[in-house]
């Protein structure tokens, strides 16, 4: 039943697709930015590599394109589960709670043409994957897709304010390079970014990673919020804290022109308040979480998980620097109280 829904759908984009392009006029479909980046073969001296740029940019059309079509309330038997289908990584707790949170009616999104970066994989590369930057509702969002037995979205963040993506470096045929889990070129190694953000955004400018990261909204001022709202659930009687966690959420590096790196990822946030000392027996629960919950208080404790998914970009070693976070999505994804 799941793998015939989701062909249905998939069906169906196909034909919202070919609507698209049957209406740009003159019987002649107007070419995308990703068409056009997709049209460069690779070079005849290198092995093709493992994903090509024309198949990322079909990838790009078929997944947002599935996932819109599937965003539209109807009674579509299995319409969640097959959302979850196009997803992995933090991109599926997320799109659980952009569906349950709103009664099955979760925001779409109109997608720009996008710009994609396709790592030059070789062809027993067993999980490759791309990032694509593209507009989603007018608002410049990188997303990064990745395949295991099929392709699925795997990561989506917005670009901050005030942001830009820095250059990805590329190679004479279009392709980006993907930086190693462990790679010592960058101020910070792929797999120790999540932990590290992590840590400055529980300690602040206190803690030992403090100056390896920017402060700002996502980082030191995170940091400073959970010692206050510590400091206030403490004289009201309760027990708080918030804890990050990179748990084992994929990372995805592209190694940028000036030699370092724009590092893609995801944190889990637990938040938990406990009842200390306080006779009211009351702890309220945020207007945020109460798709989840019964009630809007509870009397012992609550717990509140968040998933949050970043940009960053990193310096080179050679060129040390504070790294700087310049893309985040996230939202609540559990709550749970007795």
């Amino acid at each position: 039943m799941r793998a015939y829904g989701r062909r249905k759908v998939l069906a169906l984009a196909a034909g919202v697709l070919a609507a698209v392009t049957a209406c740009t006029g003159n019987g002649q479909p107007a070419p995308t930015r990703s068409a056009v980046a997709a049209s460069a073969s690779p070079s005849p001296t290198l092995p093709p590599p493992a994903v090509t740029r024309a198949e990322a940019a079909e990838v790009f059309d078929e997944i947002t394109v599935t996932d819109d079509t599937l965003r539209v309330k109807s009674d579509l038997q299995g319409r969640l589960a097959l959302a979850l289908d196009l997803t992995t990584g933090g991109q599926t707790p997320l799109t659980v709670a952009a569906y349950l949170s709103t009664g099955g009616a979760p925001p779409r999104y109109r997608w720009g043409a996008p710009t994609l970066f396709v790592p030059r994989f070789g062809q027993a590369e067993r999980a490759p994957w791309f990032s694509a930057l593209a507009t989603r509702n007018g608002r410049p969002t990188l997303l990064t897709f990745a395949k295991s037995d099929r392709w699925r979205l795997s990561s989506a963040a917005q670009l901050l304010p005030g942001q830009e993506l820095p250059k990805i470096k590329l190679d004479a045929d279009g392709y980006a390079a993907a930086v190693a889990p462990d790679d010592k070129t960058v101020t910070i190694s792929p797999q120790f970014m999540g932990p590290v953000h992590a840590s400055v955004a529980e300690t602040g400018s206190a803690g030992v990673t403090a100056g390896l990261i920017a402060g700002g909204p996502y980082t030191t001022e995170v940091a400073e919020q959970i010692a206050t709202d510590r400091g206030t659930a403490k004289d009201g009687g309760l027990g708080y804290d918030s804890i990050f966690s990179a748990d084992n959420w994929p990372v995805y590096a592209l190694r940028t022109e000036n030699g370092g790196a724009l590092i893609q990822y995801s944190l889990s946030r637990n938040t938990s308040t406990k009842n200390m000392t306080d006779k009211s027996y009351i702890i309220p629960v945020p207007e945020e979480a109460g798709w989840a919950m019964t009630d809007s208080t509870v009397r012992l404790s609550l717990k509140l998980t968040e998933v949050h998914q970043y940009a960053t970009a990193v310096p080179p070693l050679t060129a040390p620097a504070a790294a700087a976070v310049i893309a985040h999505d996230g939202a609540l994804t559990r709550a749970s109280g007795d």
